[in-house]
């Protein structure tokens, strides 16, 4: 699915997240105005610290921003309390972590049902790990599976609620390359067959060349933007 310039599904406007560490301020994301839009696959960029990971944070409901506002579609995200965003969290948002997070004493398909019991109008779990060709091994623990194989279950997870949004951290930043490429065809499938805008952040930068539009972070401001015209396959891709 191409990315829908009319379907604005986060914005943001003059978002700015502070620590104070006491003797210092420290400005995480310093005054960011972005627009991020339906059935989009959006790459995120940067150096380590230049914010890319608070934003994330923050447009899935894990985190507050300091200043500014967020806006999920007609939903103002900076004026929920911690049970609205919960609320948000589990109705449109799914996951994906660089660390599986994965429960050790429940199968591949237990993992799935964790979601699918308390989303609105999940996908079945058996469906999940199909889409990301687990189905095979939905009874298998994750200590019997290898990395890619994990975070495919992680991906399944976070997609069997029909989330609007899938916000991936370092998806492939503990995997090998061919492992990887692999992780990123299962995320690049699910944008296009089910429409789920999808941002995912990642040190590798050949992984922007995959993407519709490459946006650049510096010491918590967007540096620059890209559109990719033509954009490569996952198996193209080289890092």
């Amino acid at each position: 699915m191409k990315s829908n310039a009319s379907d604005v599904v986060f914005r943001t406007k003059d978002l700015t997240k502070v620590y104070d560490t006491g003797e210092v301020k420290v400005f995480a994301l310093a005054g960011v105005d972005l627009k991020l839009f339906g059935g989009e696959l959006a790459v995120l960029l940067g150096p380590s610290g230049s914010g890319k990971s608070t934003l994330l944070n923050i447009l899935g409901g894990l985190d507050h921003a300091t200043d500014g506002q967020v806006w999920f579609r007609d939903l103002e995200l900076t004026k929920l309390r911690d049970r609205g965003l919960t609320r948000f969290r589990r109705d449109h948002v799914g996951f994906v972590f660089q660390f599986y997070n994965l429960v050790p004493s429940l199968t591949a398909r237990e993992n799935v049902q964790l979601v699918t019991d308390v989303a609105p109008h999940p996908m079945r779990p058996e469906e999940a790990l199909e889409r990301v060709g687990l189905f095979h091994r939905m009874d298998h623990f994750p200590a019997e599976m290898s990395g890619g194989e994990q975070q495919r279950v992680a991906i399944a997870r976070a997609v069997a609620k029909r989330p609007e949004v899938l916000l991936c951290d370092e998806p492939t930043g503990a995997l090998d390359s061919k492992t990887g490429i692999q992780v990123l065809e299962v995320l690049k499938q699910v944008n296009e067959d089910l429409g789920t805008s999808t941002i995912v952040i990642t040190h590798a930068a050949e992984i922007r060349k995959m993407a519709h539009r490459v946006i650049w972070f510096q010491d918590g401001k967007i540096a620059k933007t890209e559109i990719n015209e033509a954009r490569l396959a996952p198996s193209e891709i080289v890092w």
